[in-house]
């Protein structure tokens, strides 16, 4: 198991957009938004193209206050894009969910990166900026979940600590999911991309298992906290006399 992961080169790269060209002619045929499919795609390749360039620098770089202000950044817009599902309470929400990513995710990536990986340097961006990309994905979408929920259940005039359970528990069925699943209906991106580089099946479900652990624990904590720190916001409908 010592070989490297194959390179693939632009030519043979097209041709998997061959199964994304099909579904976008079937979107269009349905009428079912393949605009925004396409945008969607077209977004995702720019995106990508240019995050390995910009974390072909940062690698380079090799700085701690560059490494934390990534970090930094990577909360912020993982908390905007968090929100988009009550966008009327976005502005109202950030600073909640800022600091309930940041303390679930941050918590869990200082507990991993410097207790189960011990970084050397603590900063190593190799390791910390993808480990952080997964976390902080994770808590978004979790608190993304919880904050739609919250809303729809506190306008249906259910009392806040209900409402609270009720969300943190629609927000964590995909984790929950995910972890009864892995292994028997999937093998998880980080574990198939260290098999395809070469590395031990053992050695890549050790990585998997803490993947799956930091991903769980970081999103339930980040939600729990939203949740919890949302009671102003999200209040239940006063009824009238």
């Amino acid at each position: 198991m010592t070989e490297t992961v194959q390179a693939i080169p632009l030519m043979n790269l097209g041709i998997a957009f061959l199964p994304v060209a099909v579904t976008l002619v079937i979107l269009f045929r349905w009428s079912v938004g393949a605009g925004q499919a396409l945008y969607a795609t077209l977004r995702m390749l720019l995106q990508l193209a240019l995050i390995g360039y910009f974390l072909a620098a940062l690698f380079n770089a090799d700085h701690a206050g560059i490494v934390i202000l990534v970090l930094t950044l990577m909360v912020f817009f993982s908390s905007w894009i968090a929100l988009g599902t009550v966008s009327l309470q976005r502005r109202q929400l950030l600073t909640r969910a800022f600091a309930a990513i940041s303390i679930g995710g941050g918590f869990t990536l200082a507990l991993t990166t410097q207790g189960v990986l011990k970084l050397n340097p603590w900063y190593d961006p190799r390791l910390m900026i993808p480990l952080a990309g997964m976390i902080f994905a994770s808590a978004m979408n979790t608190v993304s979940l919880a904050a739609e929920r919250m809303q729809s259940e506190t306008r249906r005039g259910v009392a806040f600590t209900e409402a609270r359970h009720q969300a943190l528990h629609a927000a964590m069925i995909p984790l929950i999911n995910t972890l009864l699943a892995v292994g028997l209906v999937s093998l998880p991106g980080m574990m198939t991309g260290q098999i395809l580089s070469g590395v031990s099946p053992l050695i890549a479900a050790r990585y998997q298992i803490m993947v799956m652990c930091i991903i769980f624990g970081a999103s339930g904590i980040s939600a729990a906290c939203f949740l919890s720190w949302s009671r102003a916001v999200f209040k239940p409908p006063q009824l009238s006399d």
